[in-house]
């Protein structure tokens, strides 16, 4: 047994020191994001998607445009934030749209964007589980189980090849 401590506690401080967010702090973190959502869901204009994310539609484009399908590119202008404020993306900063797949992007800009039209542009409030989850992304500037806020103005719609009709 005492050959066996040593080789335990190695393995336990190994364990403890693998980065990542205690699962005190997850819960937290998760917790707050449940609080921030339910108060959203109040705010008069938010509508809520059936993931759970919720959007505010800020301007609508002509309702002739084309919708984007799940394997079409999209063309936003878009910036990211926190529920803090703290902006960790942006296109308005680069001073250009961005060209993206849509099959590329986390689950809740897939749900809302197939529901736009260029020259819409809303606001999402993404719960974790259709962000980035208990992962975080950007190395730590997304934090685990983060709300994330997107202003989103669809441009373009640039449709997969093959794809026939409106959306």
């Amino acid at each position: 047994m005492k050959r066996l401590l040593p080789v335990l506690a190695v393995l336990l401080l190994a364990a403890c020191g693998r980065g990542g967010p205690a699962p005190a702090d997850l819960a937290k973190s998760a917790a707050e994001a449940k609080t921030f959502m339910e108060t959203n869901a109040k705010v008069e204009g938010v509508q809520i998607l059936p993931s759970g994310v919720q959007y505010k539609i800020v301007r609508s484009g002509p309702a002739t445009g084309l919708k984007p399908g799940p394997n079409d590119e999209v063309k936003v202008h878009y910036e990211g934030k926190l529920v803090d404020g703290k902006i960790f993306d942006s296109s308005y900063e680069r001073g250009a749209p961005a060209a993206m797949p849509l099959p590329a992007l986390i689950p809740a800009w897939k749900e809302a964007l197939q529901l736009m039209r260029p020259g819409d542009e809303w606001t999402l409030y993404v719960p974790p589980a259709q962000g980035y989850g208990e992962e975080g992304a950007g190395n730590g500037e997304i934090p685990p189980n983060s709300v994330l806020i997107f202003r989103i103005e669809l441009i373009d719609v640039l449709p997969a090849p093959g794809r026939i009709g409106q959306g």
